[in-house]
């Protein structure tokens, strides 16, 4: 099979994308609202045929210009909402059209039943759970973890030691707001989701040295492919803020071969679409299965669009990056317009809050930056961070 070019080779005709995460009673709507919208814009730019409920945040016309104007194949199908009765009206529509639904995330059941979806709501919450890992990662991969009660978080994680903390819930949401990082003798303040939660995963702190993303997908065949190896670019607090694609630093074969174990054996109990697994080697030489996301991702976009429309830039530097602001999309994209003209810079997604009933006015542009050159690359990235994210 070919490398996938859009969201239609990899899941077939008469398929809707649903890439809003839930609302569970178990995740903070205060610190997750704005992510749901986010997320469920971006997939738009690689869509080409694939129905897509999605954010009208996201289907702003300066946006949809942009995105053509790149050369990308933009769904032609958005079926859009702004609140949160909205989208079940989209999601009963879409079931109405006779459409399956691939939830990236896991959406309740009441919503639409398991059968008309490609992969289950429980299978997508298992899969994304951070204490699930070891069930589908060999042992000598597994980083030291242990599942822990909120109730016995002191004693698990106390402040004179470093460690990593993971929410432990099936109401996969994404982001990267439900890890926080702890080093020995900092002052601890833990994140909101330890306040609902009744479990949590406590890892080990590892010193890494290399940190990958291996972008992998499951096609309606049932075969687990590789898409691309991509570096990843992790800021002081762990978070991840964007990925380095081309002149990565080959992966360790055995770990390779562990990736595409993992996504098979996903496979196997019926996933299908795209993953992104999180690994790393450690400065003393191990190789270590970070985490396991089951979804569309901030590293699979970026690849579709290089895939689609520069093929040839695949294997030369570029680099993922997001601006926030609270200025318009349209004022932000007029702003960005000289810099986008002059070339190795793509739109690949974006979303503003203005058009929904998100009462937090903010665009959030999702840009790749590529060249011939890998220091002008990250040199130009870091430009555009410095200039507009405020």
């Amino acid at each position: 099979m070919a490398a996938p070019r859009t969201l239609t080779d990899i899941y077939g005709p008469d398929i809707a994308v649903c890439a809003r995460p839930s609302q569970e009673p178990t995740v903070p709507s205060s610190r997750h609202r704005i992510m749901r919208d986010v997320l469920s814009a971006r997939p738009l730019a690689v869509a080409a045929g694939t129905p897509v409920i999605t954010s009208a945040g996201g289907t702003e016309p300066n946006l949809i210009a942009a995105l053509r104007d790149g050369g990308l194949p933009v769904g032609t199908d958005p079926r859009e909402f702004r609140t949160e009765a909205e989208f079940a009206t989209r999601v009963t529509e879409a079931l109405s059209d006779g459409l399956r639904l691939s939830m990236e995330y896991p959406q309740p059941t009441s919503l639409y039943p398991d059968e008309r979806s490609v992969k289950s709501a429980e299978l997508v919450g298992y899969l994304n759970n951070k204490a699930s890992i070891s069930t589908f990662v060999a042992p000598r991969f597994q980083a030291r973890r242990e599942i822990v009660a909120t109730e016995d978080l002191a004693l698990a994680a106390p402040a004179e030691k470093s460690w990593v903390l993971k929410a432990a819930t099936n109401a996969a949401h994404g982001a990267s707001l439900d890890v926080y990082l702890h080093r020995a003798g900092d002052l601890v303040a833990l994140p909101a989701f330890t306040d609902i939660l009744t479990e949590v995963v406590v890892e080990e702190y590892l010193s890494i040295h290399r940190n990958w993303g291996v972008q992998l997908y499951v096609a309606a065949d049932g075969q687990a492919r590789l898409l691309a190896v991509t570096d990843q670019r992790i800021d002081s607090d762990g978070i991840y803020t964007g990925g380095r694609f081309g002149l990565v630093v080959p992966l360790p074969a055995d770990l390779l071969i562990e990736c595409l174990a993992i996504a098979q054996r996903a496979a196997d109990v019926g996933y299908r679409g795209m993953c992104s697994l999180d690994c790393a080697e450690t400065h003393d030489g191990r190789l270590v299965m970070l985490d396991l996301n089951f979804r569309i991702t901030s590293g699979s976009i970026p690849l579709l669009a290089l895939h689609t429309i520069r093929p040839d830039a695949l294997d030369r530097p570029s680099e993922s990056t997001k601006i926030t602001t609270s200025a318009s999309v349209a004022a932000l994209l007029a702003a960005l317009r000289p810099a986008l003209l002059r070339g190795g810079l793509l739109v690949t997604g974006g979303h503003d809050t203005r058009r929904t009933d998100n009462p937090i006015k903010q665009t959030t542009l999702h840009l790749l930056v590529f060249g011939d050159d890998p220091d002008d690359v990250a040199t130009r990235r870091a430009a555009l961070e410095t200039m507009y994210n405020h």
